[in-house]
């Protein structure tokens, strides 16, 4: 009899929906990775993460309503126990 570990859950968040569709369909093709949804903005991570307890939030930077940052702060700090990991994405080149 083999173990097979919970798969690792991902929330997808991105302003751009071609984006976040496309790492959707990436991540869902691997196997032991699961996207449990998506976000268009930070206020919307903020909420989906809460409510969806993901293992792992990818997050873009610059995005409109609240910023990636700011949004990572809000999960961070929200009392999700274990908190996500965010994984911070960004195509902008400045620091």
């Amino acid at each position: 009899m083999t173990d097979n570990p919970a798969p690792t859950t991902v929330l997808v968040v991105d302003d751009q929906a071609m984006v976040r569709q496309g790492f959707a369909a990436l991540l869902n093709s691997r196997e032991g990775i699961t996207v449990l949804g998506d976000a268009a903005d930070g206020a919307q991570a903020v909420e989906q993460a809460t409510r969806l307890h993901p293992d792992v939030v990818f997050m873009d930077v610059r995005m409109p309503v609240m910023d990636g940052l700011e949004a990572a702060r809000r999960i961070l700090s929200s009392g999700l126990d274990p908190a996500p990991r965010i994984i911070m994405l960004t195509t902008f080149d400045l620091d």
